[in-house]
């Protein structure tokens, strides 16, 4: 069977990503580490094939991403969308957050990954 999950042919852009972090996936990543959102285990900097998720939960196949102002360009949506459906393609089901719905109301947008998580934990 072909590996999919975190590739050692991708360690080293995963790594890079983790030293990379932007100022709000910092910040998320402290409210979803050590298992401090519904008990779940996330990891972060995940990748699936060639393609790197900002945090995936692999119990209940859950990617969250948190764009930035970047993935509202044309092309960038392009990519993002064929990108979301070859990882969908695995059964990975995605909460996608804006920074400016982080930045705004970080509760709001907790709640939203909170709603994700129940729904596909009574799925699971």
């Amino acid at each position: 069977m072909t590996k999919h999950y975190n590739k050692s042919s991708e360690k080293q852009k995963r790594r890079l990503l983790r030293q990379n972090q932007t100022y709000l996936e910092e910040i998320l990543w402290l409210h979803l580490r050590n298992r401090k959102c519904l008990g779940i285990k996330f990891r972060r900097q995940y990748s699936i094939d060639q393609y790197v998720v900002d945090f995936y939960a692999p119990e209940i196949k859950l990617a969250i991403e948190l764009d930035g102002g970047v993935h509202n360009e044309s092309d960038q949506k392009a990519y993002d969308a064929i990108r979301q459906k070859y990882i969908e393609h695995f059964g990975v089901t995605f909460c996608r957050l804006t920074n400016e719905e982080y930045e705004g109301n970080p509760e709001k947008a907790l709640l939203k990954i909170e709603v994700a998580i129940k729904e596909l934990s009574l799925i699971k």
